[in-house]
């Protein structure tokens, strides 16, 4: 159970932190400093989990992350399904808080106030955007925490959060950036509309990346030493 609650925290504060600086810096596709700040937001909240549950968990604190560890035989089937609903609770608990500092400050002004995802050139574009995303993002996790691949694992928590910065980067003017369900479904139950409507869009987009990287990985993944 501590494993769980572990992913319940990590999501929690991934979520909160990173959607939490998109809305108080008022991210959108002209305000290119608020998407910096929500990009390294989003990495450094990853680092900072990464070395705060990572011996208790893994810090996968992302649904499309423990897909691809359950489908390279590194969890059971169990505690993927368990690791998941507790990451999905951890993101609603994030996003309800975050709901309640905005609607309790009279002057915020945003237009979305939970920090959830809609897809700005339409649906089939969000689906391909946050497809080869998660990819990427999840085939740094599973090489970077391999112990089959030298000495990288030790620096796995910065590597994972710098890539999650760059992944942003990139993403937030298409998607506003998911790779990552549970921290979508949170903002999306709160935000509603087009957030809820196109929400299929961010939980069906990361579980396809994050199987072909970990197809990917068990193609150039190093024999055991």
């Amino acid at each position: 159970m501590k494993k769980y609650l572990a992913e319940l925290v990590g999501t929690f504060v991934l979520t909160f932190l990173g959607c939490g600086a998109a809305v108080a810096l008022g991210c959108g596709a002209e305000n290119t400093a608020a998407i910096v700040g929500t990009a390294i937001a989003f990495g450094l909240s990853v680092v900072a989990m990464a070395y705060t549950i990572g011996g208790i968990s893994g810090c996968h604190i992302n649904p499309a992350i423990t897909l691809g560890v359950f489908l390279s035989g590194r969890m059971s089937a169990k505690d993927c399904g368990m690791y998941i609903v507790f990451q999905v609770i951890g993101a609603i608990l994030a996003a309800a808080a975050l709901a309640g500092i905005v609607a309790t400050d009279p002057s915020a002004v945003i237009t979305t106030a939970t920090g959830a995802n809609t897809c700005a050139f339409g649906v089939t574009n969000g689906l391909i955007v946050e497809i080869v995303l998660t990819f990427l993002f999840v085939l740094v996790v599973l090489g970077a925490t391999a112990k089959t691949n030298g000495a990288t694992n030790n620096f796995a928590g910065l590597a994972i959060g710098l890539s999650l910065i760059l992944i942003h980067l990139v993403g937030i003017h298409f998607t506003g950036t998911s790779v990552n369900p549970a921290r979508s479904i949170g903002p999306a139950l709160f935000e509603g509309g087009d957030a809820l409507n196109q929400l299929w869009v961010f939980i069906v987009g990361p579980f396809v990346g994050g199987a072909i990287a970990a197809l990917v990985w068990k193609i150039i993944e190093p024999a055991e030493k």
